[in-house]
């Protein structure tokens, strides 16, 4: 699947940023330290809309709902500005937290006129006053993470989880970090995320959460009868999601997936491990598990084996349009 934005290593600055359009026409970012865009090439404004906004379906809530929201890294600001327009069109109200390393991000994005034109004036001058609120907390997500799970533990309806990819920046897709993250949902809340990653899914699971699938556009799935089940994302919450047009159980390819040495977890127990531990870590255990190799499944599925770069599967030739590899 595509890969994504931002846990960014400190020091990460505009310099080693650069503005791009996507394919819809909305406005992005090129990290050149990580060699990762923050959207999909397809679109940042569809994948905020499909993979965050969709499957987050604002409208089971009331209006004048007071929706507690989490977002893990917050990047451009474009997750963010489509969550207040939905909520501004549903008429709920919002209490939101933003983790982020780099003020680069949001800052470019703010400045550039690609980017306002995407938005209402009511929208951008609400984002800018989040981006100076202390709700916006700087540094590196992990530690400040621990600074929510007391306050907001049991009450967060949504978690949006936008972090560069798991192979790129392990220290957000730790059992620890999602742990921190499921301790914050309320009972019908839900995380997603872009990833599809059997590790990402598998460390959902472990930490006690239940899992869908969000669904690829009719136009990126493939032909009707390909075994081949693909996802845009992943939708996790602690209670049972039921499926509607926007989340779908996971097919028998995906659970054989996490099933494999794929769905190895990342562990980071200490909080304060470099990427490159976390990573050496995960192989030795990947090593050691006894679990199928991934490319046994990859065979079993008839997927063309080739380089992920997101710690999840290869796709079929061509991959999913978007970041990089399918994960």
């Amino acid at each position: 699947m595509p890969e994504r934005s931002a846990h960014r290593p400190v020091g990460g600055s505009g310099a080693r940023l650069e503005p791009r359009l996507t394919r819809d026409g909305s406005y992005s970012l090129w990290s050149a330290h990580f060699g990762e865009s923050f959207h999909s090439a397809e679109g940042a404004l569809r994948e905020a809309r499909q993979v965050f906004m969709g499957p987050a379906e604002l409208e089971r809530f009331t209006p004048g709902h007071s929706l507690t929201v989490v977002e893990v890294a917050v990047g451009t600001g474009t997750n963010t500005a489509t969550l207040l327009e939905a909520v501004e069109r549903q008429g709920l109200r919002l209490q939101w937290w933003g983790l982020e390393l780099d003020p680069a991000p949001l800052a470019m994005a703010l400045a550039d006129e690609r980017f306002r034109a995407q938005w209402s004036p009511s929208v951008l001058e609400r984002l800018a006053e989040l981006g100076r609120s202390d709700r916006l907390l700087w540094g590196d997500g992990r530690s400040r993470l621990r600074e929510l799970v007391g306050p907001l533990a049991g009450r967060c309806d949504l978690i949006l989880l936008d972090a560069f990819s798991p192979r790129r920046c392990p220290e957000l897709w730790s059992l620890e970090v999602l742990g921190a993250l499921a301790r914050l949902l309320a009972p019908g809340g839900r995380l997603l995320t872009y990833s599809s990653a059997a590790a990402v899914r598998r460390g959902l699971e472990t930490v006690g959460l239940r899992l869908a699938a969000v669904p690829l556009p009719a136009m990126a799935r493939p032909e009707p009868d390909s075994r081949q089940v693909w996802s845009a994302g992943t939708v996790a919450s602690p209670t049972a999601l039921p499926p509607t047009d926007r989340l779908r159980p996971l097919s028998p390819m995906e659970r054989e997936h996490m099933a494999s040495r794929a769905g190895e977890p990342y562990r980071d127990p200490s909080g304060r491990a470099s990427a490159a531990e976390i990573l050496a870590s995960r192989a030795r255990a990947q090593a050691g598990s006894g679990a199928e190799p991934t490319s046994a499944w990859q065979r079993r599925w008839g997927i063309e084996r080739r380089r992920g770069v997101n710690g999840c599967s290869p796709g079929p030739a061509g991959g999913h349009p978007g970041r990089g590899a399918r994960p």
